[in-house]
């Protein structure tokens, strides 16, 4: 479900009539810290079961992102056996002192995991909408979150979109039919294919959206040769300084840019309560 907190936090922008804002997009890997290929079978107990290293890495993850505005985490786990039933987007929103923070569930398998994505945010939601993706296996699924003026919001879709390329092309199409409903729309998250990957271009090309230009490999975070995580923004939202950061808490580099709106964008603008709820899969 989704929680918010008690404040928002204002950051003075560098320009009176633009505002800026800090992105991140980070695959968490449930807090285990991946450092060999081995460690996927060495470790892969860690998927099921708790450990106390966790909290510290969760600790640690929690210090680097506290310096964005919006973050979007993917293989997070909002509370079973293995987390010790700690809510890990709530855990990090706190810790990192976000006041709001949004989760959804696409996979439960039992008591042993809660399989989801989260943003967390210094801005109130407006709206927050959970989508199924298409696929063969269900468990992939969309957060749509929005911002700012009801009429033109901006739209942050956060993605991890399946290891098939025929699958990922269905959950791309279903997603350029959300992103061309909006003006401002940013689309970011572990997307599980390189940019010159022609399910990913098909995107680009059925929407307006424009990819970071960025080159920066992501996977696997020892020693990076993929470029699997990714932000889009529309041709209306200026992105710049966008980076893979190199801090070693996943399997996966965090990436961030700054994202400058249109002229008179207002994220504060909190008139009304969140519209829409959060459906667990």
């Amino acid at each position: 479900m989704a929680d918010t907190g008690l404040v928002n936090n204002a950051l003075a922008s560098p320009h009176p009539s633009r505002q800026h804002i800090r992105l991140l997009s980070y695959n968490i890997q449930v807090g285990i810290t991946t450092s060999r290929y081995r460690h996927y079978l060495t470790h892969s107990w860690k998927h099921v079961l708790p450990y106390p290293e966790r909290m510290a890495t969760l600790r640690s993850i929690a210090r680097f992102i506290a310096d964005f505005d919006l973050v979007g985490l993917q293989e997070i786990d909002v509370g079973s056996l293995r987390t010790g039933f700690v809510d890990q987007a709530e855990f990090l929103a706190q810790t990192a002192m976000f006041p709001h923070w949004y989760s959804q569930t696409n996979r439960r398998l039992g008591h042993f995991a809660r399989h989801a994505l989260g943003l967390l945010g210094r801005y109130n939601a407006r709206r927050v909408i959970a989508h199924r993706l298409p696929g063969p296996i269900p468990g992939r699924g969309a957060l749509e979150v929005h911002f700012g003026p009801v009429q033109e919001p901006l739209v942050v879709i956060l993605l991890h979109l399946s290891l098939g390329r025929r699958t990922r092309r269905l959950q791309f199409e279903y997603v350029a039919r959300l992103v061309n409903q909006y003006r401002h729309v940013v689309v970011m998250g572990d997307l599980n294919c390189t940019p010159e990957a022609g399910e990913l271009l098909a995107l680009t090309q059925t929407t307006d959206l424009r990819m970071a230009e960025h080159g920066a490999a992501t996977y696997p975070s020892w020693r990076p040769v993929q470029s699997f995580d990714h932000i889009l923004a529309s041709p209306t939202l200026e992105a710049r300084e966008f980076q893979a950061y190199p801090v070693n808490y996943s399997d996966h580099l965090p990436v961030g840019l700054e994202l400058i709106l249109p002229a008179g964008f207002n994220l504060y603008d909190d008139a009304a309560p969140p519209l829409g709820r959060i459906v667990g899969h």
